[in-house]
């Protein structure tokens, strides 16, 4: 049947917690105990009234003297009840305290963990590595921006423009003639003036 449900979960509450509910239900004992002596001692003042008017004194007195204790009681009952509310506002503060402290372990041990695995150093490296590869790319913007003259810039920013709006134009035909390509019957010489040189040369031999 325990394989079927799992394992029993493991209960949350502490022994400080259970020390905490333990004061608080004995600070409501002596609250109850409190509220009824109260009423008790209020009886008792009306009877030891209606003792002295049936002349029964020595009762009154016997019975004012027994309220007296009582009430001697219900001071102590007080002190008592102040006292437990104060330790368990100790305990609930303690707690509190305690998991500020857990708290700051973790934290402790994260930051340790971070960093192991990034040192000082390596923090350094990245930072200079960055810092060259920014002043890298500064030159080349400067380099690029001092190698156009302002007729060039004016020229990409309208060639940026004209792109962006989709309407790029071809350049333009050349104005001048193209050069004539000779035909077959101007490079006849050239031909026969090749086939002529090899009979001088074997004519010479």
């Amino acid at each position: 049947m325990g394989n079927l449900f799992g394992k029993k979960k493991q209960s949350r509450v502490t022994e400080e917690d259970k020390a905490v509910l333990q004061l608080k239900q004995q600070r409501d004992k002596l609250r109850q105990y409190q509220k009824r002596i109260n009423m008790q001692l209020g009886k008792e003042r009306l009877l030891a009234k209606q003792l002295l008017r049936d002349g029964k004194k020595e009762k009154a007195v016997l019975l004012l003297k027994k309220k007296r204790y009582q009430e001697q009681l219900l001071d102590k009952t007080e002190n008592q009840i102040g006292n437990l509310e104060r330790l368990v506002q100790d305990l609930e503060f303690a707690q509190i305290e305690q998991k500020v402290i857990d708290g700051l372990k973790v934290g402790n041990d994260c930051l340790k963990k971070m960093h192991e695995v990034m040192s000082v150093e390596e923090v350094e490296r990245i930072m200079d590595e960055t810092q060259d590869a920014i002043e890298y790319q500064r030159q080349i913007d400067d380099m690029l921006a001092g190698s156009l003259s302002p007729e060039d810039e004016d020229a990409v920013l309208a060639e940026l423009e004209a792109i962006t709006q989709g309407d790029v134009e071809l350049p333009d035909v050349p104005a001048h003639d193209l050069p004539e390509v000779p035909e077959d019957g101007e490079k006849k010489p050239e031909k026969e003036r090749a086939r002529k040189k090899p009979e001088r040369e074997l004519l010479a031999a």
